[in-house]
């Protein structure tokens, strides 16, 4: 930024030194050029002029739509106009035979006056103002404003040189022009004040280019006002300093509309990208960016097979809880940075350190040799604390236990090697020794696992799934707004199974598919009873799986059942994870379809998956859904409320609702009225209900009443 500065300083003294050796030398100059060489130059620069004006309209207009802001389109329709009269003023002035039939060189001098005056106002205003986003609808009535302005001037300028002199003498005419000469030179320094006030405040790279190119047009106004004659030299200085202006804004404009826009985006991204992947309190990597990095590493070792053994530790502090109790937490915070530096120290080549969360680490090593040369280093980063750990109250001798999964062997996708060194970890923890493998005989439930798949087979037969619905409350107003609909299944011997137990098996085995079009059918056909019933409509959300929405006919299918069950499609909300946007040519084709029918799009579990920006500002949806793990910790982790608020904001940006998820307190509803968030959803509000329930409890009142 200094040396922007430094260069805007620069072009101001610059130019103040041109003028004065300009003046100097001015009689030699003059000498020095005759007519035909003066305006062939002029004919040269008045082009380049014309192209760079034009590059301006072309730029603002042309390219890259997608990113149409206020300032951009305003621009362009000005400098489309400028083009155009500095075109005509061009041919005028160096006498090319058609156009000096009708003007004169020194009539083609009102041209370039009401030009610089457009450009004057124009770039005061445009630039005065803060540049806010349009539509696409915005640039068509610009477009017809711009048309008809510039067809005005042209008439000016095909009947005005005949027309005013009838009026007004020759005296008066040089009179006037002297005085729009003035204000457009009074205007350009204006425009420059306004953009530099406040002095204190740093301006940007582009708003710097911006104020140089303002100076270059003071300076081309200087010269254009200095000529004795037609034929003066400092009508040809004056056009090149214009050329200059409008080069630096052509770079000027593009920096700050379009270059630094997206320089920010990128910058929103990778400070989430960075929180949604780190440890606050450590700074390491995370249990999220753990998963990516043995999914990776899974890849490599099936493709290449010479890679040998990886072996994934995790680590777990012992009797942690009562150190934390005891010593506080603070020094409890500081005793889980001393641990991670100190194993992190210790990490070799193919060697890595991640945090779980709270006393859990995690570390992963690739291409090893050998199980019993991982089993060796895993007992060696025991070792690492045979010495204390020295904190402001003392020094505190700790120990860990560690449990350990290899792959192959131990599982086939991440989410089972770190289950598996979880599981093994514990049987550590409970057997009472250092160090354990896993082996399967730790986790004996895939027999479990089978016949509970079996028993999801005739589940929908039996009529054992039954939806729940958890209502969605506008922060403003506390008014119900929707609704989300959640399975639930009541087995004839286990009781209630978690979802988090048989969806994963539903995905896996297909049966999501089945099962995904009886929640669509159950939810919407309820939510039709309730508007047949009298109660205000309300939007219903309904999950959508990966499977479901990889479905070629899944548009086909949702419109089939909303047409069967007479709901309109504005009252359904269908959410999908942003694991289902990786593919994001069938994303776009897929949610393009769905939108075509009027339903509702949501991303759910925002903040733990791998969107890109990029993508998302593209994507044809309606709402963010926050998930329940950045804000359940919200008032306790930095980290989390960092990435709530960042959240929030990008998607007011985007022009998103937004919605989150696991609101259990007043102290975090609080948190996110404050960050402008659209809606939430959580036990604060009501548990998932059966039907008869909400009902009864929502529906006939649609408020929800906050408890104290």
């Amino acid at each position: 930024m200094k040396q922007e500065e430094k260069k805007t300083i620069h072009a101001a003294i610059g130019g103040a030194l041109l003028f004065l050796l300009i003046q100097i030398f001015h009689s030699s100059l003059n000498q020095a050029y005759d007519w035909d060489m003066l305006s062939a130059f002029y004919l040269i620069a008045g082009c380049c002029n014309v192209a760079f004006a034009f590059s301006i309209f072309a730029q603002g207009w042309l390219f890259f739509s997608n990113r149409l802001s206020k300032g951009r389109l305003y621009t362009a329709a000005l400098f489309l106009g400028v083009s155009i009269f500095d075109f005509i003023h061009t041919l005028g002035f160096v006498g090319v035979p058609f156009i000096s039939s009708y003007i004169s060189s020194g009539e083609s001098l009102w041209i370039l006056t009401f030009s610089r005056l457009a450009s004057s106002i124009g770039i005061l205003v445009i630039f005065s103002k803060e540049d806010t986003p349009v539509t696409i609808t915005d640039k068509v009535r610009v477009f017809r404003k711009a048309f008809v302005l510039i067809l005005a001037a042209l008439a000016v300028v095909a009947f005005g040189h005949t027309l005013f002199p009838q009026f007004i003498s020759p005296l008066a005419l040089e009179a006037l022009k002297r005085i729009l000469d003035m204000l457009v030179l009074l205007i350009y320094l204006i425009a420059v004040a306004v953009i530099v006030y406040p002095g204190k405040v740093e301006k940007s790279a582009s708003l710097l280019i911006i104020i140089r190119s303002l100076i270059f047009f003071v300076f081309g106004q200087v010269f254009f006002m200095n000529p004795a004659a037609i034929n003066d030299v400092d009508n040809l200085i004056g056009m090149i300093c214009s050329g200059i202006a409008y080069y630096l804004l052509l770079q000027g404009v593009y920096r700050l509309t379009i270059e630094e826009p997206f320089q920010e985006y990128e910058a929103i991204e990778a400070q989430i990208n960075y929180l949604a992947y780190h440890d606050d309190l450590t700074g390491l990597p995370n249990r999220r960016r753990l998963m990516q990095r043995v999914e990776e590493m899974i890849l490599t070792g099936e493709k290449d097979r010479s890679k040998g053994f990886s072996a994934l530790v995790i680590m777990n502090i012992n009797h942690f809880k009562n150190i934390n109790d005891s010593l506080g937490h603070f020094a409890g915070d500081r005793m889980l940075q001393t641990v991670s530096e100190r194993i992190n120290s210790e990490a070799r080549r193919n060697e890595e350190l991640f945090s779980m969360g709270a006393d859990e680490f995690a570390f992963l090593m690739t291409e090893r040799s050998s199980l019993e040369g991982s089993m060796t280093r895993a007992r060696e980063l025991l070792r690492l604390f045979e010495l204390p750990i020295e904190l402001e109250s003392g020094e505190y001798h700790i120990s860990l236990s560690l449990g350990m999964s290899v792959f192959p062997g131990d599982g086939e996708t991440a989410e089972q090697l770190i289950q598996n060194a979880d599981t093994a970890v514990h049987n550590a923890k409970d057997q009472g020794v250092e160090i354990r493998r896993y082996v399967p005989a730790m986790q004996m439930k895939a027999k479990e696992r089978l016949k509970l798949e079996n028993d999801m087979r005739r589940a929908l037969e039996r009529n054992e799934f039954y939806l729940v619905y958890q209502p969605q409350v506008h922060l403003d107003t506390e008014e119900i707004v929707g609704m989300e609909a959640l399975l639930r299944w009541d087995h004839p011997k286990r009781g209630l199974i978690s979802p988090s137990e048989f969806i994963p098996i539903a995905e896996e085995s297909g049966l999501i598919v089945s099962i995904g079009e009886w929640v669509l059918k159950t939810a919407c056909l309820q939510n039709k009873m309730w508007q047949n019933a009298g109660y205000q409509p309300i939007c219903v959300s309904i999950n959508l799986s990966m499977r479901q929405f990889l479905q070629p006919n899944l548009a086909g299918k949702i419109g089939a059942i909303l047409s069967d069950i007479g709901l309109e499609a504005c009252y359904v909300d269908l959410e999908i994870t942003e694991s289902m946007t990786l593919d994001k040519e069938t994303t776009f084709d897929q949610l393009k379809r769905l939108k075509e029918l009027g339903v509702f799009i949501s991303i759910d579990d925002f903040g733990t998956g791998y969107s890109s920006l990029h993508y998302l500002k593209n994507m044809p949806i309606d709402r963010l859904k926050i998930d329940r793990s950045f804000v359940q910790e919200v008032m306790e982790d930095s980290n989390d409320a960092a990435i709530v608020s960042t959240i929030t904001s990008m998607a007011h940006h985007l022009k998103l609702k937004v919605t989150a998820e696991g609101v259990e307190n007043k102290d975090q509803l609080q948190f996110l009225r404050q960050q402008r968030c659209h809606d939430a959803q959580g036990f604060l509000f009501s548990k998932p209900i059966r039907a008869l329930e909400f009902e009864k409890s929502f529906l006939k009142m649609l408020r929800v009443e906050i408890p104290s």
